[in-house]
């Protein structure tokens, strides 16, 4: 990884909404119960922030496979960018 990349990544992290949220919000240990008003919580801080679309994209390029990134959940995130087979 480049020095380059090593400060943007910096930068964008630095003015994400969560930075001062508990980091276990966006990690739930399941997907019901008590971890969907977790989920929730945690979509209305990425909803405000500033760097969503970068969370985003570092979750997408490093494949996270845990956790709430840019306001998706795992769940989301595989189905919505899941490769869609061609029909013939």
């Amino acid at each position: 990884m480049s020095d380059e990349t090593t400060a943007a990544e910096r930068d964008w992290r630095s003015a994400a909404a969560c930075r001062s949220a508990d980091p276990e919000l966006f990690f739930p240990i399941s997907a019901f119960g008590q971890a969907l008003e977790q989920v929730a919580q945690a979509k209305v801080i990425c909803a405000r922030c500033p760097v969503r679309r970068e969370c985003l994209a570092f979750a997408l390029r490093t494949r996270q496979a845990h956790g709430i990134w840019g306001g998706m959940t795992e769940e989301e995130r595989a189905f919505k960018f899941r490769p869609r087979s061609r029909s013939a």
